[in-house]
Parts: structure tokens; sequence; C-alpha cells
């Protein structure tokens, strides 16, 4: 067989495991850190004199915070368009809480709400992604 011969595999790759694996493993990363983030407040509230009008801020701060990491671990080892490999893993952690919030509450409901937390976690992982494209590998 000759070199040239090789056919270059359709699924991109990272370290020898397709890239939606790498995007599955930052969304599980940014899961780890919204439910570690997540805990520590709910400490804070349960123990402190902290108040409960914080848990918006907190829960839009940590799902930016979270998406980035979704984006950056999913994009880094790609060869291009980190901010596409990123959104994908915004989108997919966004319709696991979507998911999520439906069997919580046992309604789904594609409100204005659900709507901004879909364009924030699409968006964070884009700029995840993006920061994570250009990282020196």
């Amino acid at each position: 067989m000759i070199k040239g011969d090789i056919k270059p595999s359709k699924t991109p790759i990272v370290d020898n495991r397709p890239l939606i694996i790498a995007m599955f493993k930052g969304v599980a990363m940014a899961f780890a850190v919204t439910w570690i983030v997540f805990i520590i407040y709910a400490l804070l509230l349960t123990y402190t004199s902290v108040t409960e009008k914080g848990i918006p801020a907190v829960v839009m701060i940590t799902t930016i915070i979270s998406t980035l990491i979704a984006g950056f671990d999913a994009a880094k080892g790609a060869r291009s368009k980190g901010w596409m490999w990123g959104m994908g893993a915004g989108l997919i952690y966004a319709m696991i809480l979507l998911v999520i919030g439906t069997w919580i509450t046992k309604r789904f409901a594609m409100d204005r709400t659900a709507i901004t937390s879909l364009i924030t976690c699409i968006g964070g992982g884009g700029l995840g992604g993006m920061i994570g494209i250009n990282v020196k590998k």
C-alpha cells in the first residue's frame, strides 16, 4: 500500500477520538461546574444571611461561565470553526437544561426566559469555542 492511498476520515478527530466526544466531555465539565456553583450557593442561602434576590444573577453568570468552558473544551482540539463546535456544545448544554427543567416542572415552556437561556448558552459556547480554537496546542 502506498502512503498516498490513505483517505482522510470524514469525522473530525481530536487525540484519536471523534470531536463529538470532546464536545460531550466539555458539556459534562460545564455541568460539573454548574452543580458545584449551585451547591455552594444553596449552602450560602441556607447557612448565611444571603437572600434569594441574587438567584437570577448567579444562574446567569454560572450559565455563561459553564458554556464558555463547554465551548472551550469542545473546540480546543479542532482544526477550524471553533465557534461552530463551541456553539454546538452550548446548544447541547441548553437542550439538557430544557429537558431537566421540563422534567422538574412537569411542563414544557418555550417562553422568554427559555429563549434567553438558549441564546446565552449558544453565545457563551461560541465565545468559548473561539477562545479554545486559538489556544496553543
